[in-house]
């Protein structure tokens, strides 16, 4: 797993796993995986799935690289304290799954919050050797 920044400002980790790396032969497995991952923590909460291919592809304007095959996020919370209405602007979270020919890019922005981070790296990173 890297820690890039993404268009100069956004702290960004992200993982790409070869398919030969992995059992999981589509998003929608990936999806299901972390779903699992969410469903059984203590703090956090499964939101959805955002398919951000099928928006795209719908738009008249949208554009898509073509060595993108299909790209969704699931959206979560791990929020247990609400102390200032600011806040919610760094909440909820999204790990954005891509999958490309070869392999599956796994991507999330770097939440405030330590223990969130510590649980998306181990979630994302879990995904390689199964």
């Amino acid at each position: 797993m890297k820690q890039i920044t993404v268009m100069e400002k956004y702290p960004v980790f992200t993982l790409e796993i070869v398919k030969e790396n992995t059992t999981y032969r589509s998003v929608d497995e990936v999806l299901a995986f972390l779903k699992t991952k969410i469903d059984t923590h203590p703090i956090c909460t499964y939101i959805g799935i955002f398919d951000h291919y099928g928006h795209t592809d719908a738009l008249e304007v949208g554009e898509i690289s073509d060595d993108i095959i299909d790209a969704k996020n699931i959206i979560c919370c791990f929020g247990k304290v609400l102390t200032k209405p600011e806040v919610l602007a760094v909440r909820p979270r999204s790990i954005g799954v891509v999958e490309m020919s070869d392999c599956f890019v796994l991507s999330f922005m770097e939440a405030p919050n330590t223990d969130a981070n510590a649980a998306m790296v181990k979630w994302v990173e879990g995904i390689a050797g199964k």
